[in-house]
């Protein structure tokens, strides 16, 4: 009898230390995990892949998977393969929430790429701010993104950078004088740079149009008869590639002759409006035409992955896919704090250019390029850097 209750006694003990093991090791926010104790490092990725914008989702997550299929091949990192969990937001910031959470909590990832539009990102920053999750966004360009958020990372330049490239670009390159700005007053991104190009143009030349128009917008005219009255130089347009597409149909039909300058959010608009954006200009991240060795391996193996070229936005997602891969290999553990320190301390050298992160996350000292749009081919017309 003694014996049966002493047994009983273990067994109970060993249940009750079992049980306590268990709620230390639960996710405290802290993401606490040893290397040696994760069988797959995962990371997460989200963005449209469907809806408006899915060229842009799409690509990054395309891009993604090509990088970690890189670095599994190559023996993952520290000898642990890397496992995608990836999600279509279908740029909508609710779903973009409820991804983030199931990446955290039902995916239990170590680090999380995205998001892909700035509107998502912005959508999930407290959130990641609170968890301290370890985000990298390849190609979320609103300023905002990372003002104190020490957890949060980016891959691309600023919206105000490229925005001030645009006009550096039409000032110096195109000789303009005077510029006429319609722009989505119901995006922060759009606005955002429009104001941006404004302040940046007006210090030598001259804006005389500043005309938002609504996201549902379909009818352009009243904004470019405005334009058509002021004769502007030229039209800076900051918006994304299926609304640009719309509106420079329309610029054509009402015989507008100025040249239009565009942002990275045009990338992808000669596929469906080649004939509509021919001659017109666009600041991006990278160009296809570049000869360097990293830039057309990359394309080259995205062409034989997928069958088709990548966008700029692929480019920044596959550079994010590595430059996380290269701060989890030098991290102490795969805590999220640990991580975190070591995404601080990258320098990276891909695709889009080196990518060094400064004291707010934001990735210092990138160059644009200067694409003009060419037969629905990018041409390399200049390379701007922004003071």
């Amino acid at each position: 009898m003694k014996r049966k209750a002493m047994s009983l006694l273990l067994v109970l003990i060993l249940a009750a230390s079992v049980f306590a093991f268990s709620a230390c090791s639960g996710d405290d926010g802290s993401g606490d995990e040893g290397a040696a104790e994760a069988d797959t490092i995962k990371i997460g990725v989200f963005g449209p892949t469907t809806g408006p914008v899915a060229a842009y989702g799409s690509a990054v997550v395309e891009s993604v998977k090509l990088a970690a299929a890189e670095i599994n091949e190559a023996g993952g990192i520290n000898g642990t393969e890397v496992e995608i969990f990836d999600y279509d937001t279908q740029a909508d910031s609710t779903e973009a929430i409820n991804i983030y959470n199931r990446l955290k909590d039902q995916d239990q990832v170590h680090a999380i790429i995205g998001g892909t539009i700035s509107s998502e990102t912005l959508a999930v920053k407290e959130l990641a701010i609170a968890d301290n999750m370890p985000m990298l966004t390849p190609t979320g360009t609103a300023a905002e993104i990372t003002v104190d958020a020490p957890s949060i990372f980016r891959a691309c330049y600023l919206d105000p950078y490229q925005g001030k490239a645009a006009a550096q670009f039409a000032l110096d390159s195109l000789g303009a004088e005077t510029a006429a700005i319609l722009y989505n007053s119901d995006d922060a991104y759009s606005s955002g740079i429009a104001e941006a190009f404004r302040d940046a143009f007006n210090e030598s030349g001259e804006v005389t149009v500043f005309e938002g128009y609504t996201a549902n917008s379909v009818d352009y005219s009243a904004e470019l008869t405005t334009v058509q009255n002021e004769n502007p130089d030229i039209i800076f347009l900051p918006d994304y590639y299926q609304t640009v597409g719309s509106i420079a149909t329309q610029i054509r039909d009402m015989g507008l002759e100025q040249t239009v300058v565009g942002v990275d959010g045009w990338d992808s608009v000669e596929i469906d409006y080649a004939e509509q954006v021919e001659g017109y200009y666009f600041v991006n991240h990278f160009a296809k035409t570049d000869p360097s060795e990293v830039v057309q391996n990359f394309i080259q193996a995205f062409q034989d992955e997928y069958g088709s070229e990548p966008n700029a936005l692929g480019a920044l997602g596959y550079d994010s896919m590595h430059v996380m891969a290269e701060a989890i290999s030098n991290a102490s553990s795969l805590s999220r704090e640990d991580i975190v320190a070591a995404l601080s301390e990258v320098e990276y050298d891909g695709v889009t250019g080196t990518i060094k992160f400064d004291e707010q996350g934001d990735a210092a000292e990138k160059n644009i390029s200067i694409i003009k749009l060419v037969d629905g081919e990018h041409v390399l017309e200049d390379t701007v850097s922004v003071e």
